[in-house]
């Protein structure tokens, strides 16, 4: 039987109030789950069989285990930027959305390459042979979908990003290497030495040495507010890319 918008809302309230680890909304004609913010301990979500296209509100569902969006309106595979998130995240199934594409290897590959926890994907067990080639394979997700579109097919964000990026100053490059170099310090880690990018023209280093710094400060502050489970995915993470880079330099010589 299908639940009213209003008999889901009602279900999804008294979870947030009683405490209740599971949520199943199956073909509800769902589009809105703004509620899911009210839902930190939620532990299971079967929104299967529904309209859903934005995925952002499922970022605060922090203990959330199990996830079943299966045949509903998700575009893009950028959602899974809000999966990310998700520290226990272990089961995530989302075929027969229009973000899987014509390509089920490289739909796979992504999934994998930014949610490695993942025990299971689309009911089907994750291997650590796919966990590898995924770091090879798979497309990274470093920013949330777009969206707001102008009429050329531009999003808005990416256009002023990229106007903004023409006319920076270069001070401000210097300041985003002062931070990275400063949380380095912070983390008694080895700073970055300052003349690795000299030989750099300004364009290059503004599109390789500005977005690599932010990346490495952003996982560097992130770092600190993990426990000990989270440094170890990390840890086990980053030890399947380096023997992924390994393997592919390898097979090019």
């Amino acid at each position: 039987m299908r639940l009213s918008r209003a008999a889901v809302l009602a279900q999804a309230k008294a979870a947030a109030l009683d405490g209740v680890r599971r949520l199943n909304c199956w073909g509800s004609h769902l589009t809105d789950i703004s509620i899911c913010r009210d839902l930190p301990n939620i532990e299971v979500i079967t929104f299967s069989v529904n309209g859903i296209s934005d995925l952002e509100p499922l970022h605060r569902c922090q203990n959330l285990s199990e996830l079943y969006l299966r045949r509903n309106n998700i575009r893009s595979l950028d959602e899974l930027f809000y999966l990310k998130r998700l520290p226990r995240l272990r089961v995530l199934w989302l075929a027969e959305n229009p973000c899987c594409g014509p390509d089920p290897h490289r739909y796979r590959m992504t999934v994998l390459r930014n949610l490695p926890s993942l025990q299971k994907l689309d009911n089907q067990a994750v291997t650590e042979e796919e966990l590898s080639q995924a770091l090879v394979d798979g497309v990274e997700i470093t920013a949330p979908p777009a969206r707001s579109r102008v009429e050329n097919g531009c999003s808005e964000s990416t256009a002023s990003s990229a106007a903004g990026s023409a006319t920076e100053p270069q001070s401000e490059l210097s300041c985003s290497l002062e931070e990275t170099i400063k949380t380095q310090e912070e983390l008694d880690m080895k700073p970055s030495p300052r003349d690795k990018y000299s030989s750099f023209s300004p364009q290059e280093t503004d599109c390789s040495c500005k977005k690599r710094n932010n990346v490495l400060n952003a996982i560097l502050l992130l770092m600190k507010e993990l426990d000990a489970e989270g440094l170890e995915i990390i840890q086990q993470t980053v030890a399947r890319r380096l023997q992924a880079f390994q393997k592919k330099e390898l097979q090019e010589e």
